[in-house]
């Protein structure tokens, strides 16, 4: 999840999800248009660590590029898979607390809108309540907390971890 400190206050990157409406049942002419809106996450890369795919999924997912500050939590949670043979699936997804360093939301390449029909900035305290996905809105709420804890974090582009560790 990547912040993004504005003279409103604090912001989150949201992505909404490329998805194939669904038919209304009850007038098939019109579809069901309520968007999903989302963290960015994917699927972490052979050799690649779970905060580098953090950092890479925002980039890939938002446009903006990020600095990690710490790991939020893990979400864990079975689905059923919607395609192919509909097995029940167990994930298992890291949330990291990112900070913008730089980027324009929503400037993402043409292959990322297969995945991604938008990106947008959204104020936090919103996206506790309008997020689709209550582990994402719980996300929110620990994102909150920890800003609370650190209020040093206001206007701050973040230094990365490793520095502020070796310190």
């Amino acid at each position: 999840m990547v912040l993004h400190f504005q003279a409103s206050g604090w912001n989150v990157a949201v992505i909404e999800p490329r998805r194939e409406p669904a038919v209304d049942k009850n007038s098939p002419s019109k579809r069901n248009v309520t968007p999903v809106l989302a963290l960015p996450k994917g699927l972490v890369d052979q050799g690649e660590k779970a905060e580098q795919t953090a950092i890479r999924e925002v980039r890939e997912e938002t446009g903006v590029e990020a600095t990690l500050v710490t790991k939020l939590a893990d979400i864990k949670y079975f689905y059923v898979r919607s395609w192919g043979d509909k097995q029940r699936v167990f994930k298992i997804v890291s949330f990291f607390l990112l900070l913008y360093r730089s980027g324009q939301i929503g400037e993402i390449s043409e292959e990322m809108h297969i995945e991604v029909e938008r990106a947008l900035w959204m104020p936090l305290e919103e996206a506790a309540e309008r997020l689709s996905y209550k582990g994402e809105r719980e996300m929110v709420k620990k994102a909150q907390e920890y800003l609370r804890a650190h209020p040093e974090l206001q206007g701050s582009k973040a230094e990365p971890r490793r520095a502020r560790e070796r310190a």
